[in-house]
């Protein structure tokens, strides 16, 4: 058994087989940076585990078959952090088709059901969740006293309610929400 702990040696062994089991981890993995790093894991591996180390084998095939495997494990490391990757992004992309989808078709919807909210209630309804207005404004803008907007604006709501299920008009109120 060599004694690899004395530099003279190891770097003997590192100058000798280092290029031949680059190529053979770049046969592997197909990327000359990568190979190189794998090469020099198992030396350095090598160097820190020396003393468990007994081959019963040559130096050169022990490290063949080492590194073959150490890039074969980097391949597979490399290739699940990728499909992950891909994962992800196809899940983020698949999920803003959808909420795109999804605003597109409520858009419509929202604009419909305030189009049937008759003129003048609906310029309230609008100055008061648009526009932000108080009661007060309104009935001001509008020369109207404020219980007839607070009427005026519970029968919005109520034209809502009637006109699509609660799931609408809680949407409604969401992206109300969202503008203010």
């Amino acid at each position: 058994m060599l004694n690899y702990k004395d530099f003279k040696t190891f770097e003997a062994l590192y100058k000798e087989h280092f290029v031949f089991f680059s190529l053979v981890s770049f046969n592997i993995v197909k990327d000359k940076d990568a190979a190189k790093d794998i090469v020099q894991d198992f030396f350095t591996y090598l160097w820190e585990k020396e003393e468990t180390l007994n081959f019963t084998i040559s130096f050169k095939a022990y490290g063949t078959k080492a590194i073959k495997n150490l890039s074969l494990q980097y391949l597979e490391k490399n290739k699940t952090i990728s499909l992950q990757t891909k994962k992800i992004a196809l899940q983020k992309s698949e999920e803003q088709i959808i909420f795109e989808n999804n605003e597109e078709n409520k858009k419509p919807k929202i604009q419909t059901l305030v189009e049937k909210i008759p003129q003048a209630r609906r310029e309230i309804f609008i100055s008061h969740v648009v526009e932000g207005l108080s009661y007060a404004e309104i009935a001001e803008d509008q020369n109207i006293s404020i219980n007839t907007v607070k009427t005026q604006m519970k029968r919005a709501y109520a034209s809502l309610r009637e006109s699509q299920n609660n799931a609408a008009l809680n949407f409604i109120l969401y992206f109300i929400w969202l503008i203010k």
